[in-house]
């Protein structure tokens, strides 16, 4: 069976005709909603994850700092991130919390204490990070985020 010639070219033509720029904005307006509203819902998630990142850091360090005070016979002597490192009690990649900055030691009162200083990098403040934070204190540091 052989089709018309008017019908054939019209096929033909569609078939050749491409994507024209209309079609090609319409199709680039979706993704940009798609990626916007994704973004709307991953980035509060991604900094929550954070919180969560910076609290199995300061227990990695205060478990580190444990072995290294007990193990190593320093018990007088407060560890600090270096010295874990130096000692090859901690990975020197796992001596910075999720923000960029330092864990720090703090050795008052006979027990070591790990601390982030937290999104705002800085320490003294309500969104830092201890080892011994319970599940509620965990919750209101990413409800500051």
């Amino acid at each position: 069976m052989r089709i018309p010639l008017p019908r054939a070219r019209r096929a033909h033509r569609a078939i050749q005709r491409g994507v024209t720029l209309v079609e090609v904005l319409i199709v680039v307006a979706i993704m940009a909603v798609i990626s916007g509203s994704v973004t709307l819902v991953a980035f509060p998630l991604y900094k929550k994850a954070k919180v969560d990142t910076g609290m199995v850091g300061c227990r990695t360090v205060k478990s580190a700092a444990d072995l290294y005070q007990n193990l190593d016979g320093t018990s007088d002597q407060c560890p600090t991130v270096q010295n874990l490192v130096q000692s090859k009690k901690i990975d020197a990649s796992k001596t910075d919390d999720p923000w960029g900055m330092p864990y720090h030691i703090d050795c008052s009162e006979g027990e070591i204490r790990v601390m982030s200083g937290g999104n705002d990098r800085k320490l003294g403040t309500p969104d830092d990070l201890k080892d011994n934070f319970t599940a509620v204190d965990i919750k209101r540091v990413k409800d500051l985020m």
